[in-house]
């Protein structure tokens, strides 16, 4: 008969459907019952598994082919995207960690900006540089408050001194 699946599953009925009812993770849950479906041979073809699971004919012949490569294992072995590489490296991220513990730090963003694309040649935007200091590195930009040009000099330490705290 044409279309008719020859694959031998080697788990049985009850440890296939103890493992789609324990299942958290609702990728696996989709694999583990196409295995189940084929075993109580409530489908028979590609087809009809893929019509039951409302997945294309495509994705269970090669979830089957997993199957048949490397077993159970395989089968629920989902991999994940590595992502998009960060425009600011880790070492870079160390040395711009290292010029904010300077006393004398940066006084903006757009000075880190600068940095980046004299020292690194790293072209970053306003708002990548601001994240990566203030939520990736944990840090805030060094800049005193502003001080009155009628402040007598002292009076601060003097305040201090006196203070009762």
């Amino acid at each position: 008969m044409s279309g008719v699946l020859k694959i031998d599953i080697t788990e049985s009925k009850e440890s296939l459907k103890k493992l789609l009812i324990n299942q958290p993770i609702g990728k696996k849950r989709e694999r583990v019952q196409i295995l189940y479906l084929l075993k109580t041979h409530q489908a028979e073809t590609v087809g009809h598994l893929a019509t039951v699971t409302g997945r294309h004919r495509v994705t269970i012949s090669r979830w089957l082919s997993q199957y048949r490569q490397g077993g159970l294992y395989h089968l629920l072995e989902i991999g994940q995207s590595p992502g998009r590489t960060p425009l600011i490296s880790e070492e870079v991220k160390k040395q711009l960690n290292q010029e904010l513990l300077d006393p004398e730090g940066f006084d903006s963003y757009q000075e880190i900006q600068q940095w980046l694309k004299s020292v690194h040649d790293v072209e970053a935007s306003y708002w990548t540089v601001h994240k990566t200091v203030r939520y990736q590195l944990k840090s805030k930009l060094k800049v005193p408050r502003p001080v009155n040009i009628k402040q007598e000099p002292g009076a601060v330490e003097n305040f201090k001194k006196n203070c009762q705290s």
